[in-house]
């Protein structure tokens, strides 16, 4: 890697927004350590070196303390300070509260939220001693609204999105930035692994994960606290989940993410 380039760090990067926004990276003169848990990262990190970045990848699937720990130990292992970095790996996971095994509801609490808190531990530690820093967390517009049908995910990302304004909140003096990127529905694997493809929500159109991470990489650059994205219908439901009940929001998502509910 050149010491010339930034050093960036991307989790859940072989797909989706996480392989956008590698590729935003390396085309804005960052090399990479890339990481994810499939074999599609590879095919990631190629796209981004035809960008130009020398990249090196770690394929762990982060739902274990071992896991992050391992991840950290390569991070720090290139001798470079991670000047950004993307903690964007989740999974969701549909359905009925109770009829979902409480395994599959945990591996969702696993990387969303413990992951996610372990790492970004780790990176923000590194960050405030040297005073310099950015760092993005993926939350998405579904931390404000109760997730009827879609339980533990929308909470997971109600953590992730309370963390996120905390630390702004500590760190406003710092020269170190802390960023959530709130996309809606996107188009992705999400939801076919999710098992939500018999959904409303699983159905629709859905937000182009390029526009999600170029929004995401420019308000993430600017420094900015947070950023909705993409398109207009996101942001609107954005506004809207502001000032609606909670309880009138419970039955929204319900309409969307119940199995079998696609033609009411």
């Amino acid at each position: 890697m050149s010491d010339v380039r930034g050093f960036a760090v991307v989790t859940g990067a072989s797909s989706g927004i996480g392989l956008e926004l590698s590729v935003l990276f390396a085309r804005n003169g960052f090399d990479l350590l890339l990481c994810a848990e499939d074999d599609g990262l590879e095919v990631a990190a190629e796209r981004c070196r035809q960008e130009g970045a020398a990249v090196a990848t770690v394929q762990r699937d982060l739902r274990t303390p071992e896991a992050v720990e391992d991840l950290y130990t390569l991070i720090t292992a290139a001798g470079r300070p991670v000047e950004a970095a993307a903690v964007n790996a989740g999974v969701g996971r549909g359905g009925a509260f109770v009829d979902t095994p409480f395994t599959d509801l945990l591996e969702v609490v696993e990387l969303n939220v413990v992951s996610t808190l372990h790492l970004t531990h780790k990176l923000l530690s590194d960050m405030v001693a040297r005073n310099a820093g950015r760092l993005l967390l993926t939350s998405s517009i579904a931390s404000t609204m109760p997730g009827a049908f879609q339980a533990v995910y929308n909470a997971s990302k109600s953590f992730v999105q309370s963390l996120a304004e905390a630390l702004q909140e500590e760190l406003k003096d710092s020269e170190v930035t802390v960023t959530s990127l709130m996309p809606g529905a996107t188009e992705t694997n999400f939801f076919h692994r999710a098992g939500m493809d018999d959904t409303q929500i699983g159905q629709s159109s859905k937000d182009d994960p390029v526009d999600v991470a170029q929004q995401g990489f420019d308000a993430f650059m600017s420094g900015k606290k947070k950023v909705v994205a993409a398109s207009a219908k996101t942001k609107l439901q954005e506004a809207a989940n502001s000032v609606l009940p909670d309880a009138v929001k419970a039955k929204m998502h319900r309409q969307m993410a119940e199995p079998g509910n696609v033609d009411s």
